[in-house]
Formats: structure tokens, C-alpha cells, sequence
């Protein structure tokens, strides 16, 4: 008998299995000698295996004091490179390998020509970027054979933005395998060595633990010199699209830190359709600024007063007007030929451009045709969104009909749906012409609402706007009911006993808005409302009156301390603060005419968004109320602690409210007092389960703590998951120490981000 052992595969260092096949070679055959072989084999299968199970090549692991460098270095090139500029060159080519119908309403996506499954575009930019991590492209001149259009799928900008030396990349969508507290993610392998002038060049092969969407696969060669990054090349994915990047980063001491030339691969699927966009692209560096020795990283966004402006990094991303499209003269300043066959694909395109005589008679379609052509075009106008740019009008925006992004289900609201319409004029002076009608039902309760936001913003540098917004608002009970709520015992309480007088609400808000400083807001306005008994029954009347109506003066200040700007022409945009933004609301209702309701409303809140580290950050919001001069009937109806009916998005609503929460409380109280917080990371519970984190890309835990009677206090704790996809969560609720409600919440984030 031979028994030959056979090395099959090579796992983590902690734990190496060799799985041993043995084969009796014997003349009759020894049927228990073929049982005992089998049962090693199934047994040494079986075997429990340390870790993930990740099965990687028969390489050594990285000596981890070549890490230690590598790690210690990219915490400090990071940060090594300030400022610099660069001549921006693109090259990508699209290849659709499969499509169907469904393409035509995906939003933001290419318009096809029929019978043309090749494109080509080029453009050359001027890039700049300011620490710690803002871009600004402005695109001088473009080529293209697309007959219309942009795409966000294929947005390479993204892709420029891949520092690998920084914690996170992309957009901080990307863990980067050199930062050492990312390294707990990655195996990391030594591949070669080659001996060079310089030094010694590694090549590390760098494979994630698990599938993730936020972990990278692929190779770079490190220089042992100074332990730069020679040239990468890395795979990955995250929502639809698939991407595979290669860098040749500078050979010059000025430019090692940065790439001078990158390919790109990008994949996109779905349903059915396969798309490739294949992206070449070259720097040339024409100022390079670096951090002094002594100079602190943290401090480059500085509390001076004057550094708050951060215009020097902003501008405007392309300018239409001085736009070059010729290509004739786009191939005098191309600094990369063409090869033959990109070169026939601005010939091919050319060539469809020109009319034949052939084109200008046409045939008379039948009737027959006709019909197929209205429906289609009923057809396309249900699941078609629209954008009609009018230079002279101004900007007309629909989202589709039938548009799953619309529509949410809760276990409070049950489903409901919504669409909106926009349209947009920005005046040469900056100033802003702004008007969204949106319209919106909710199924389960059967209730239809309409609103109208306008805005006019007529001081674009200090934010002075006139905003108005009409609308029906939600199903509201009056302060009457509040007096019998007190009256029963935390024992006894009960909605379902208790005679709710619905009334529906008709509201008109009228406000003004200006910046008095940066981050210091000062809004004043006039709140109106007209409401009317649900039913307007004998006994009804004889509980309330069936109609009221209230006039208040509002003012409002929110004050966001260190707030950082830019100005884009006249227009000061915000974009952020270390600091939470505070806001006091006040409303005063008074009696005008016949406008009898008198209250006031005090609310006070705090929130903000914090950066853990990496990809991990906690996002809380603290909040108060409550309603004085209670010697009259009025609503209590809350600003900043109010019910949702209609889909508002998971980022707007899913951390600010309670999603088990009776939207009967929410007008039962004359004070409040809440807390919500979420933290939000790519990996927690679903850490050991590969499969999955290759579909999720969020994990996010919430909390939320309300006080007011007779709930002091009410719980929620719940967990969700984000894909690219849908968002899901399930939240529990407990009143007073007692779990009394779980339910979900669901809503499509398809495309929607």
C-alpha cells in the first residue's frame, strides 16, 4: 500500500491544515481500508478553522517590523502634502456589454444612442486641493461622443480623491490596509522583494479577512528608503459598481506622495445590464505646497476668525460659458495620443452627427404606431424623472411617478408615499428663485397632504431669504383633551377611552432669514393656521368649537459656532463646524380679527455629528419644549418634536424621531424632553458573518430617551443595516420600564444617495 500526501492549501500562520488524501492501492480492494480514508478525509474537512476561514496563497506573512514603518510612515505622509495644483487629464472609454429597457430610468445615467455600444470621453481639468481634504475641479475643456448627459456612476472624481496613505478613502467610503488601525481588517503577505539603487522594494499582497464593501484587495510596492508607496493596485466595490485602480505615483521628492497617472476600471450591474467604463488618467503638478515640521495638522482648520473662509480651496466647478467642446481644438492641446481604434470612435460619431438625404424624408407613421408611441410615452412619463434646464425660465425638476425612493413602510405609519417637484432659477447676481410642490398620501391612515415651499433668496452673502410655505399639515386634538389626560392615573391611562376631537389643519407660514454673523442666524416670521372639526357632529359641538383659527409671530435663532465657508461668486455656502448647531424657537399666538387662539411655544435643541475615527461616527440631538399662557384653548403642536407621515428620507428622520412612539403623544403634553443618538459603523453585530458584509455597508445602533407625563420615561432602542439598496431597522419600545411595542421601519435607498 502507497499513501502519497498531497498540500492542498495554506491557511492564517496561527492556524495551517494540510488536508492528506491517502489512496490504498491494493489488487482486491479492501473495503475497510476505503472506510478509514474517507472518515480522515471528512473529518479533516470539517475541521474547525481559526478565524473566518479566509483562504489565502502560499506566501509568508509581512514581519511586523515592516509594518510597524509602513504604518508609522502613511500616519505621517497623510498629512505631508498641504496644498497643490495640477493639470487634470481623462481618457475613459464605455463599453455596455448588456442592456435592457430598465437603463433608461436609472437617475443620473447615461443617455444611449441606439446601436452604439462604444463611447468615448475625454476632458482636461485644472485640480486643486487644500487640507485636510477638500477638492476642487474646474473642467477647462472637454470631448466627448456621449450624445447627452452626465453620470454619478462614473464620477471620477471619487476615485482622485484615494489617498491610500489616509485612514479612510473615497470619500471616507474605503478602510485604507495602511492604517494601522484598519490593519485588524486585512491579511497582509509578502510577495517579493526586488533590490533596486534606492533600496529595497516590497511587494505586500493585501487580502481582506471578509468581504466587505469598506476593504480593499489588491498589491502595492513599498519602497524601504522612506517607505513610500511606489505603485498600487487595488479592487473593490461599493453600491453597484465594481472598481479595480492602478497608481504610478511621482518619482520626483516633490511629487513621491502623489500620483502622476492612474487606469480605472469600473463595472457597473444591474438588472440585467452590464456597463464598463475603462478611465486613464495623468497629472502634472504645477505647485506643490507641504506642511512645516512644526506645523500641527489639526490646527490647519483654525479658530482665527479670518481662516473661517475657505474660498481659496472653493470654486466653481465648471464654467459653461468659456466650456471648450471642439474637437479639433481639443486635439492640439491633448497631451496623450489617441490610439486608432479611440480615434475611429470620434470618426464613427462624426459620421452619425451628419444628415443624409436619406433622413430628410420620412414616413408617415400609421395609426397603429401612433398608438404604441403614446403609450410608451404615458409609459415613460409614470417611471421617467425630468430635468428641463430653460436659460431663460430656470430649472424644472421631477422625480418619476412610479418611484420606489417615494414610498416607506413603519410599523407607526404603515405605507405611504410621496412625490415632489422643483424648480430652480439662479440669477448672474446669485440671488435664488426657489419652488417645491410636493404632494404625498398616507394608506394606512388615508390621509392625502399638499404643500408648497417657496424661497427667495435676495442677499445670497448673508443668507437674506423670504421663504413661504402653504400646506395641510397633520390630524391634530386641542388642549382640551390635555386637562382629562392629567385627570388619569399612570395606571389607568388609555388612549382609546378618551374622546379625541381630530381636527384637520390648513397652515400658511410666511418668514424672513438672514445671517446677522457667520453661524449666527436670526429668523422671524408668522405662523398661521386654520383648522376644522373631523366631524362635525351635534356632539362635537357641544365639546369644542368645529373651528379654529391662530396668528403667531415666530421668531427663531440657530447659531452654529465656527462655522466654515466659502463664497462661490456672491453666494456664501456653508459646509460645516466642529461645533453642535443650537436653535431657540419661540411662537407667540395673539389675538388678531378672528384669529383666537393665544399661546406661546418655546422649544430648545442641540445637535451635531461627530467622526469617531475612520468610518465610525455618533450623531445626537437633545431637545425640550413646552407651551405657557395656558389660559385659552389652543394645539399643542411641536416644531422640532412632531409626527411624520410621509417618506422624508432615513437620514432625515430616522435619527430625530421615535419610530414606536403612539403619534397620539405627540400632541399630550405641555413639556417634553428628548434624546437621540445613533452610531454608525461598517462593522458591529454582523462582524463574523462574511456573506453579509459583502451586501451591508452600514450597521447603526439607536437610542432615544423621552420624558413628558405619564411616560417618564419612554425607551427605544433599535438596530438597523444600510445597503445600497434599502434601508432596514428594527426598534423596540419600552414605556416605564415595560416593553409594549417592536416594529420596523423600511425605506428604498436605491440611487436615492
Amino acid at each position: 500500500m502507497k499513501i502519497f500526501t498531497l498540500n492542498i492549501k495554506k491557511y492564517h500562520a496561527d492556524v495551517r491544515i494540510y488536508y492528506i488524501f491517502a489512496f490504498a492501492m491494493v489488487k482486491k480492494g479492501n473495503v475497510y481500508n476505503w472506510m478509514f480514508w474517507i472518515g480522515v478525509f471528512c473529518l479533516l474537512t470539517t475541521f474547525p478553522v481559526k478565524g473566518v476561514g479566509q483562504t489565502l496563497p502560499y506566501k509568508s506573512h509581512v514581519p511586523d517590523s515592516i509594518l510597524r514603518h509602513i504604518f508609522h510612515a502613511a500616519t505621517l505622509y497623510a498629512t505631508e502634502v498641504k496644498e497643490y495644483k495640477a493639470d487634470l487629464y481623462l481618457k475613459g472609454q464605455l463599453q455596455i456589454h448588456k442592456q435592457n429597457r430598465i437603463i433608461k430610468y436609472i437617475p443620473s445615467m447615461f443617455r444611449f444612442e441606439k446601436g452604439v455600444n462604444k463611447y468615448i470621453h475625454e476632458s482636461l481639468s485644472e485640480l486643486h486641493y487644500t487640507a485636510p481634504n477638500i477638492y476642487d475641479r474646474k473642467v477647462r475643456a472637454m470631448a466627448t461622443t456621449f450624445p447627452g448627459g452626465e453620470s454619478r456612476f462614473f464620477d471620477i472624481l471619487d476615485f482622485l480623491k484615494f489617498n491610500p496613505y489616509a485612514p479612510s478613502t473615497m470619500e471616507d467610503r474605503i478602510l485604507s490596509p495602511l492604517n494601522e488601525q484598519s490593519s485588524v481588517h486585512y491579511h497582509y503577505l509578502l510577495d517579493s522583494i526586488d533590490y533596486r539603487r534606492e533600496g529595497i522594494v516590497y511587494k505586500l499582497r493585501i487580502i481582506p479577512r471578509y468581504r466587505s464593501t469598506q476593504l480593499l484587495e489588491g498589491s502595492c510596492w513599498i519602497s524601504s528608503n522612506d517607505w513610500t508607496i511606489r505603485y498600487l493596485d487595488f479592487k473593490g466595490k461599493y453600491d453597484l459598481i465594481r472598481f479595480h485602480i492602478t497608481m504610478y505615483m511621482g518619482e520626483t521628492e516633490k511629487t513621491k506622495y502623489l500620483p502622476r497617472m492612474l487606469n480605472l476600471d469600473v463595472i457597473f450591474n444591474f438588472l440585467r445590464n452590464n456597463l464598463e467604463m475603462n478611465y486613464t488618467g495623468w497629472m502634472d503638478y504645477t505647485g506643490i505646497q507641504f506642511r512645516e515640521k512644526d506645523e500641527d495638522p489639526e490646527k490647519w482648520l483654525s479658530k482665527d476668525q479670518k481662516k473661517y473662509n475657505l474660498s481659496k480651496s472653493f470654486t466653481l466647478t465648471c464654467d459653461t460659458t468659456q466650456l471648450m467642446h471642439n474637437l479639433d481644438s481639443f486635439a492640439r492641446i491633448r497631451p496623450l495620443p489617441l490610439t486608432d481604434a479611440e480615434d475611429s470612435l470620434y470618426r464613427s460619431y462624426q459620421e452619425r452627427r451628419q444628415i443624409g438625404p436619406e433622413d430628410t424624408l420620412k414616413v408617415e407613421p400609421t395609426k397603429f404606431k401612433k398608438n404604441l408611441v403614446l403609450l410608451g410615452q404615458m409609459g415613460d412619463a409614470l417611471i421617467s424623472s425630468y430635468d428641463i434646464d430653460m436659460s431663460k425660465v430656470g430649472n424644472i425638476s421631477c422625480s418619476p411617478l412610479i418611484n420606489p425612493l417615494l414610498i416607506s413602510y413603519s410599523h407607526r405609519n404603515g405605507i405611504s408615499y410621496r412625490q415632489e417637484f422643483k424648480y430652480n432659477k439662479l440669477f448672474h447676481s446669485g440671488k435664488l428663485l426657489r419652488l417645491v410642490p410636493q404632494i404625498g398620501y398616507n394608506f394606512t391612515k388615508k390621509e392625502f397632504y399638499a404643500k408648497l415651499d417657496g424661497e427667495y433668496v435676495y442677499n445670497p452673502k448673508k443668507h437674506g431669504a423670504i421663504y413661504l410655505s402653504a400646506g395641510n399639515g397633520n390630524r391634530i386634538y386641542s388642549s382640551i383633551v390635555l386637562d382629562q389626560l392629567n385627570a388619569l392615573p399612570d395606571s389607568a391611562f388609555s388612549f382609546d377611552g378618551l374622546e379625541l376631537d381630530y381636527f384637520k389643519d390648513v397652515y400658511l407660514n410666511v418668514s424672513h432669514n438672514i445671517e446677522i454673523i457667520n453661524g449666527l442666524t436670526l429668523w422671524t416670521g408668522i405662523a398661521m393656521h386654520w383648522r376644522h372639526a373631523v366631524h362635525g357632529t351635534p356632539e362635537v359641538a357641544e365639546r369644542v368649537r368645529l373651528r379654529y383659527n391662530s396668528f403667531a409671530p415666530r421668531l427663531r435663532i440657530e447659531w452654529t459656532p465656527a462655522m466654515y465657508y466659502y463664497m462661490n461668486g456672491n453666494r456664501k455656502i456653508n459646509v460645516g463646524s466642529r461645533f453642535p448647531t443650537f436653535v431657540i424657537d419661540y411662537e407667540r399666538g395673539i389675538r388678531v380679527l378672528d384669529y383666537s387662539n393665544q399661546y406661546e411655544r418655546f422649544e430648545f435643541s442641540a445637535e451635531q455629528k461627530i467622526r469617531v475615527r475612520d468610518l465610525h461616527t455618533i450623531a445626537y440631538h437633545i431637545g425640550g419644549g413646552f407651551f405657557t399662557n395656558q389660559d385659552d384653548m389652543y394645539f399643542v403642536d411641536y416644531v422640532n418634536f412632531a409626527n411624520r407621515n410621509l417618506p422624508q428620507g432615513w437620514n432625515d428622520d430616522i435619527g430625530g424621531t421615535f419610530q414606536m412612539l403612539d403619534s397620539r403623544w405627540y400632541n399630550a403634553s405641555r413639556h417634553y424632553f428628548r434624546g437621540n443618538m445613533t452610531y454608525e459603523t461598517p462593522f458591529l453585530l454582523l462582524y463574523p458573518v462574511s456573506k453579509l458584509l459583502s451586501f451591508i455597508q452600514k450597521e447603526r445602533i439607536y437610542a432615544g430617551i423621552l420624558f413628558m407625563p405619564h411616560l417618564n420615561p419612554y425607551l427605544e432602542l433599535g438596530y438597523g443595516v444600510g445597503t445600497h439598496l434599502f434601508d432596514f431597522g428594527v426598534f423596540i419600545g419600552n414605556e416605564k420600564g415595560k416593553f409594549t411595542s417592536v416594529g420596523c421601519k423600511f425605506t428604498f435607498e436605491l440611487f436615492n444617495r
